[in-house]
């Protein structure tokens, strides 16, 4: 390895502590909709999959023992769990894997409390996978399972990266296809189906030998049943006691989505790094949306330290409303505020611990990682309906919400 990939390579070990904080928070933000998660499950995935490529391409996956727990509380609702990952080299050129991650849902969000009771879930997921290494390429293939009492979602995914370039560039192509399952609790004559498909594109170009950048394209096409069977609009009704009356949202049937981000990673001479991305988001539906990270590791005497802030920013849906005039007012109508005008801000630090061990012994290092994050969250256009107001005249809704998370790995 000449000298700017070995450089590259140390910052990008650093910043791969940051990608799991990724996969937590985005895990939290969707988790509230039922479509929404599934999809974002899916794609977090891929996100984890294609990061890995673009620091270590061409190279097998190390072999590792995670185990994780996490907790999320904001906005009414708890959602907490352990993971379990294993991965292990069969040979010079092929490693597998297995991920078993459990979510437990109490509570009910706003939009939920407005119409409905709280109440409690489980989700079990199961994800098995395979890396096959040949020369400079590397191809990656996983079926993830994701299952809860009404829901029940399928992926596949395919990924395969090349170096070029003397290893100084890394590009990374992938496709994965989701099948859903949407049911719901009560009825049990409910049952819809949705699926999924996304293609990504990455490249990764160290650049200096402090300095590395990456580009990242998706395009994601969903068809079928894509709102959320417990989410309701609400519509002006004179004849009822709160001024209003409720309605099952009214979604598309198809919806397709482009992203792009851009990211660098740069290594300061005293061992820290810093890194930043930002990334746009446009849809069918009339979504665009925005967000920018910036942050900083600093590693000392075998500890590591994290801290970063990022800003989110949407524009509503095409078809949202926070109140309608009257029930079927549109061919489509929808309430969930994810669907509205927001903006979010998170606050997170985390700190690691590594043991390096003899080379010759079966365990080659472990490591622990804690890590905080606080978020919050600005609605323009959805009104806390729960308030004691007139009806469109409520206050507008915001929260703050926390995730605490614990992992520790064993390399070997």
């Amino acid at each position: 390895m000449n000298h700017e990939k070995a450089h590259a390579a140390l910052t990008a070990e650093l910043v791969a502590v940051v990608a799991v904080t990724d996969l937590t928070i985005s895990r939290v933000l969707r988790r509230q909709s039922k479509q929404g998660l599934m999809l974002a499950f899916l794609l977090l995935c891929l996100s984890f999959m294609c990061f890995s490529f673009s620091v270590s391409a061409a190279v097998l996956p190390q072999d590792r023992s995670d185990v994780m727990y996490h907790r999320y509380e904001g906005d009414g609702v708890t959602i907490d769990g352990p993971s379990v990952l294993l991965r292990k080299q069969i040979g010079n050129h092929v490693s597998v894997s297995a991920n078993y991650y459990v979510d437990t849902v109490s509570g009910a969000s706003i939009d939920v409390r407005a119409t409905a009771s709280p109440y409690t879930e489980q989700r079990r997921e199961t994800t098995v996978g395979t890396d096959f290494l040949h020369e400079k390429t590397l191809l990656s293939l996983s079926y993830t399972n994701s299952s809860e009492n009404d829901f029940e979602a399928n992926s596949v995914y395919v990924g395969v990266s090349q170096d070029f370039f003397g290893d100084l560039s890394t590009i990374s192509l992938s496709y994965a296809k989701g099948w859903d399952e949407v049911g719901r609790r009560g009825d049990e004559n409910f049952l819809e189906e949705a699926d999924r498909q996304k293609f990504g594109f990455a490249w990764t170009q160290v650049l200096t030998k402090s300095l590395i950048m990456g580009f990242n394209a998706e395009h994601i096409s969903d068809e079928g049943y894509l709102n959320n069977p417990y989410r309701f609009y609400r519509y002006r009704d004179n004849d009822s006691a709160r001024g209003y009356s409720t309605a099952t949202e009214l979604y598309p049937q198809t919806r397709s989505s482009n992203a792009y981000s851009l990211n660098a990673n740069y290594y300061l001479p005293y061992r820290a790094a810093i890194y930043a991305d930002a990334r746009i988001y446009s849809d069918s539906w009339g979504i665009d949306a925005s967000n920018a990270r910036l942050g900083y590791l600093h590693p000392y005497n075998g500890f590591l330290l994290d801290i970063f802030v990022r800003y989110y920013s949407q524009e509503k849906a095409d078809f949202y409303q926070d109140l309608f005039d009257r029930p079927n007012q549109f061919n489509f109508m929808a309430r969930d505020k994810e669907m509205s005008t927001y903006s979010g801000l998170t606050v997170g630090i985390g700190l690691s611990y590594e043991w390096e061990f003899s080379q010759t012994a079966m365990i080659k290092k472990s490591s622990i990682h804690f890590e905080y994050d606080y978020m919050n969250f600005d609605y323009e256009d959805f009104r806390d309906a729960t308030a004691d107001a007139p009806v469109g005249e409520e206050p507008l809704f915001g929260f703050s919400a926390s995730v605490i998370k614990l992992y520790g790995s064993i390399f070997y």
